[in-house]
């Protein structure tokens, strides 16, 4: 009751409804909040703060930024998607603050594109080396189809695409990233598909910030041969598993181009299905047969685990992916 009570007060305030719908469409930060009402930065801090400890809102770091979202879990979530459902579409401030808010999602985008066209010749140049990426894509969907997951969690996201790709089969997807850039273009991605249960966080794959046993569907697309110790990444993404969760890895088989590491940044080439599957069964997972996608010269493997158990199925719907 303590906290419905806090819920309500927070959300009533003209300047805190218009935060509370502003985070309903999309992560931003303070400084964008800030030009989007018009206010100080102090004022807008103070009302988000209300919002965050009412528990309508969601704070969360990454570097020297700090992001808000409408929460997602929870009685006071509930709330605040309730409050937020409310308000009429055709309100003028309502309006005004849309308007802003497109502004600075272009700008977003605009920034994202230039980046990744900058390093679209190198990503490419890997790509031209193995079967076509739609291939690999269709191995995850073919892997999850038919499932019902809670919460997924994809590591080293990148782009976003494995969670777009996903995103039908879950009801929350996380992405992980140390790339401030990639992560930009992720959400910008994830944003422009309107996948709303879908966000991206600032995270190092070997600590990252989950409760053990806390997600059902983990994914490792294209990571692995960048990483000093990727038994460790597989150690820490089972440590998260639940009962009867899945984990599904794509990485290269292996191969002799050597220039990969200095060219670009490849720790390991390749990896063979006996070293995954003992990393696999090091943390009690088991293997499935892995999937092989032949290349030239680099071919694909898709390898498959489960934590043993009995998933408990979700008691929410699924997100309609609008991808």
């Amino acid at each position: 009751m303590k906290q419905l009570l806090e819920g309500l007060r927070a959300a009533g305030e003209d300047s805190r409804l218009r935060l509370l719908t502003l985070c309903a469409r999309g992560e931003l930060t303070v400084s964008e909040l800030t030009q989007i009402l018009g206010q100080s930065q102090p004022r807008v801090s103070r009302h988000l703060k209300l919002l965050c400890d009412g528990g309508l809102l969601h704070r969360f770091r990454e570097g020297s930024w700090v992001f808000f979202r409408l929460a997602d879990v929870g009685a006071s979530a509930e709330l605040a998607r309730a409050v937020v459902a409310m308000v009429p579409g055709d309100d003028p401030t309502y309006l005004r603050d849309s308007e802003r808010l497109e502004k600075i999602k272009a700008t977003r985008a605009a920034a994202a594109a230039t980046y990744f066209r900058e390093n679209a010749l190198r990503w490419n140049e890997i790509r031209a080396l193995h079967v076509p990426e739609q291939r690999v894509e269709q191995v995850f969907v073919d892997a999850v189809a038919g499932g019902r997951y809670r919460d997924s969690l994809d590591i080293g996201t990148g782009t976003g695409r494995i969670l777009e790709i996903l995103a039908p089969y879950v009801a929350r997807g996380i992405g992980v990233d140390l790339s401030h850039e990639m992560l930009s273009i992720a959400r910008t991605n994830l944003e422009r598909a309107g996948l709303r249960h879908c966000y991206v966080r600032l995270s190092d794959m070997y600590t990252l910030p989950f409760e053990e046993d806390s997600i059902d569907l983990i994914t490792i697309h294209q990571v692995l041969h960048f990483a000093n110790e990727p038994a460790r990444v597989i150690g820490e993404a089972a440590r998260l598993l639940r009962p009867g969760g899945r984990m599904i890895v794509a990485d290269f088989a292996p191969h002799a181009l050597e220039y990969l590491r200095a060219d670009h940044a490849h720790r390991r080439l390749g990896f063979t299905n006996e070293e995954v599957a003992s990393w696999f069964r090091a943390n009690g997972l088991i293997c499935d047969e892995a999937v092989r996608l032949e290349g030239e010269p680099l071919t694909v493997m898709v390898w498959h685990a489960n934590r043993p158990g009995v998933r408990q199925l979700i008691d929410e719907p699924l997100k309609e992916s609008a991808a």
